[in-house]
């Protein structure tokens, strides 16, 4: 197992969505710095920074300050740019599964002379794509959507329990799984094999996040 990736269960990975964010009494993007600080204090192993409209220098710049407001307390990594991942000395570099494949980011990874244990995950939505993921040298896999949710629509029917149930059988790397995760349904997740859990409104729309994180880790 990549040393980067936590032992303690389960593994709570943060999506962030500045989006929704709007319409709050100070800017979306300060206002989602200050929840990824509170994420980190919390106890949120990893901060998955998702902002896809920003552009190379604006997501370079959030990445950098939300590195900076995490210290050791918590990962960062960067949706799909692996780029901006080097550029704000993030932990790692999540990929879509039409993205750059994880063997083809490891050789960059390399190049680039970043730290051996960069964290390269995958999200995927089909057994098949999980199994490419895990044998391309991916560190992890978000599977998903597992129970119906907005941000998740647009990958059609969620996929249930049973289907997590065989990824995680069929892998031996961790995987997480997303969409629509609650406080209610996150222990039939780690109850199925997953490694842990992954989600944007647990983590950014709750009052108390710490005790969010404190009943999550009762479910392991």
């Amino acid at each position: 197992m990549c040393p980067l990736l936590p032992t303690r269960k389960p593994l709570l990975c943060y999506v962030t969505d500045r989006r929704s964010l709007a319409g709050a009494p100070v800017p979306a993007g300060n206002l989602l710095l200050q929840k990824i600080e509170q994420a980190a204090k919390a106890g949120v192993d990893w901060i998955q920074i998702r902002e896809k409209d920003l552009s190379g220098r604006e997501l370079t710049n959030l990445a950098e300050q939300a590195v900076l407001r995490v210290g050791t307390g918590s990962l960062v990594l960067v949706n799909d740019r692996l780029d901006v991942a080097f550029a704000a000395g993030a932990a790692g570099v999540h990929l879509g599964e039409n993205s750059l494949s994880p063997s083809e980011a490891r050789k960059l990874v390399s190049r680039n002379g970043a730290q051996a244990d960069f964290l390269v995950g995958v999200s995927a939505h089909s057994l098949e794509g999980a199994l490419q993921a895990e044998l391309a040298g991916a560190d992890y896999v978000i599977f998903g959507p597992v129970y119906t949710t907005p941000s998740k629509a647009s990958f059609g029917e969620p996929q249930g329990v049973r289907r997590l149930t065989e990824i995680c059988k069929r892998l031996t790397i961790p995987v997480l799984a997303i969409g629509g995760i609650t406080l209610e349904n996150a222990g039939e997740c780690t109850g199925a094999g997953a490694a842990g859990i992954a989600a944007i409104r647990l983590f950014q729309d709750v009052a108390d996040l710490a005790a969010v994180v404190r009943e999550l880790r009762k479910t392991s």
